[in-house]
């Protein structure tokens, strides 16, 4: 049986589990610095298993060497940012959060392929990159995927048609600057622009870019979790199963699309060895600025993270 174990037991963490179990792919531990919570929840998952009819075997620790032997390793773990608290703080904890799990992945699971969803997510994929030491391809940001389903969603509904017929491709980077790529979107094949209007694809788009803070602002506290923990659990299938799925996460490009060293939402090749090949798209002069202006967002990210962090 595969292992994958997931470095926070919050709610993203939790729902990942949750779907990672039930489609039975891998023996799972959560770990969290927390004492009692992953214990608890890994628990509380296995009482539902007759009922669900999960086999796999799930287990909560505090103690990062119980990730020994992981196949895939997930970091959720990092805060939202709190009152009074501006982005350079926020910034700093969770790359204080992922500097430690890095290093514990790289001690206890040399061997795993490491899925980045902790916010800001091409940032803390960088921190990880660094600290693990691990190849380029086995560290991959949880970005497109979640993206591309808001938008697949979006479109659906305003069609009303079944959702898994709308396929989508977004790239750049995980935010307001993420460019959803309506020549490459499909409704069982059928180009979207055959079925709405520019006016309403537009607004289509827009929704997407704000779409986790949407439902931030309707939770008060707190942010989405089902469709981040769902998206989780894709990239775990792709590269447990070796599947070979062709989705946009958030990759370390090396002049891909003209970008050097810095993370960003691209279409890949995902598969067992983690990003086992970067697709690059032909954009059209409308898309290639679109995304020029994501990566120069990534880029000043990245100009922040080196005003106070160095590797080790």
């Amino acid at each position: 049986m595969r292992k994958v174990s997931i470095i926070g037991s919050g709610y993203v963490g939790a729902t990942a589990v949750y779907y990672i179990a039930e489609k039975n792919l891998a023996d799972i531990v959560m770990v969290d610095v927390v004492e009692g919570l992953p214990q608890a929840k890994a628990l509380d998952y296995l009482h539902a298993a007759p009922m669900r009819k999960y086999s796999v075997h799930i287990s909560g620790t505090n103690d990062y060497k119980k990730i020994a032997d992981s196949d895939v390793v997930v970091i959720t773990a990092g805060i939202p940012r709190k009152p009074g608290m501006d982005r350079m703080d926020l910034m700093k904890i969770n790359v204080d959060i992922a500097k430690k799990a890095s290093q514990a992945i790289a001690e206890y699971a040399p061997n795993a392929i490491v899925i980045v969803v902790s916010n800001p997510l091409d940032i803390i994929s960088m921190v990880t990159l660094q600290e693990s030491g691990f190849a380029l391809k086995r560290v991959v940001g949880m970005a497109g995927v979640l993206d591309a389903t808001r938008y697949r969603y979006f479109i659906a509904e305003k069609l009303g048609v079944w959702p898994g017929d709308v396929m989508a491709m977004v790239l750049g980077g995980h935010g307001d600057s993420m460019v959803p790529l309506t020549r490459f979107t499909r409704v069982n094949g059928i180009p979207v622009q055959e079925l709405l209007d520019a006016e309403t694809i537009e607004s289509l788009e827009n929704r997407t870019r704000t779409g986790g803070g949407e439902i931030v602002s309707l939770l008060k506290q707190g942010s989405a979790f089902y469709a981040p923990g769902a998206s989780v659990a894709k990239m775990v299938e792709a590269i447990v199963k070796d599947e070979k799925r062709v989705v946009p996460v958030s990759a370390y490009l090396r002049g891909e699309y003209g970008y050097n060293d810095i993370f960003l939402g691209v279409p890949v090749l995902l598969g067992k060895n983690g990003v086992e090949k970067i697709i690059e798209l032909e954009l059209t002069p409308e898309e290639k600025a679109a995304l020029d202006d994501s990566a120069l967002h990534v880029e000043k990210g990245v100009e922040e993270l080196r005003s106070f962090y160095s590797p080790g």
